[in-house]
């Protein structure tokens, strides 16, 4: 008699949704978290964890928005699992958050300034417009995330963060076409999909880079010479701020472009080994885990 087929894990599908636990264990962080003097970098880094949790739900929203126009089931169990992931991150990033917080990040005010922003596009937007946002913003997490797996010297530079920034990084590169697949699927256009690339170039640098700016004016360890010097090197030289980097990222208004055209799936399966493997570093902080 034939062994009876066994259906596979969640950890072994093409999108898991990963009950895992990492912000716990980040600890106490001292202020410039990323490094002694890197100020700079540390305000970078908070001002970009602090959008997360409700930019993560506001995607949720706009692809399950769609959800019931989809025919294509594998389309259907990718956007289960990006709805899982997306879940986790933002779960996790709000403990983050917590404790960034408490060190002097205004992370928690971020929030609740990116979810009215988020909201209030939602009621003035259409729906594919939306979704179109979404899609760019996820190309943006996934090179940067790229980056993280691939580049030793970006992981490094994240300091005690590193494994809690390169598991998201593992997640976004898997999750990284769906919400390009669904707006494709439910008839968005090649216009809309350029036009809200732009648009988010324009709004999320420039509204990041008011955050940072607006915590360093607050920040006084960011009120020397040498702290200055410092965290302009650190961040001029950063491996997250390239002409390579930006280029990918500007990829995306080709006319015939596609997420996967950017491939991961060797980065993807490196870090799922790395991680999640049978001697996965992660194991112990997932649900269950014995």
């Amino acid at each position: 008699m034939a062994p009876t087929a066994t259906a596979p894990s969640p950890l072994d599908r093409k999108i898991p949704t990963r009950r895992i636990s990492l912000a716990q264990t980040v600890g106490e962080l001292p202020h410039t978290f990323i490094g002694p003097d890197e100020v700079l970098l540390s305000h970078v880094i908070a001002t970009f964890s602090a959008v997360i949790p409700d930019g993560e739900e506001y995607f949720v929203r706009t692809v399950r928005h769609f959800r019931d126009q989809i025919t294509d089931p594998e389309l259907k169990r990718d956007v289960a699992g990006f709805i899982g992931q997306e879940a986790v991150h933002g779960r996790e990033h709000r403990e983050l958050n917590d404790a960034l917080d408490a060190i002097g990040y205004p992370t928690k005010k971020i929030e609740q300034l990116t979810d009215k922003g988020l909201r209030f596009r939602e009621r003035v937007m259409s729906a594919h417009a939306n979704l179109a946002c979404t899609a760019a913003l996820e190309h943006f997490t996934a090179t940067f995330g790229s980056t993280i797996l691939r580049d030793t010297e970006a992981r490094e530079s994240l300091g005690p963060l590193a494994d809690f920034w390169a598991w998201h990084a593992l997640e976004e590169c898997e999750h990284k076409a769906v919400a390009f697949d669904v707006f494709r699927a439910t008839g968005g256009t090649e216009k809309t999909r350029k036009r809200m690339m732009n648009f988010i170039c324009a709004t999320f640098i420039g509204g990041m880079s008011m955050q940072v700016l607006l915590g360093l004016l607050r920040d006084r360890e960011f009120y020397s010479r040498a702290a200055i010097r410092k965290s302009i090197k650190v961040f001029r030289d950063s491996p997250f701020f390239t002409k390579a980097l930006w280029r990918d990222l500007r990829d995306y208004n080709r006319d015939d472009f596609h997420p996967n055209d950017h491939q991961t799936d060797d980065l993807v399966a490196e870090w799922r080994e790395t991680y999640f493997g049978e001697h996965g570093r992660l194991n112990e902080f997932l649900a269950g885990a014995s």
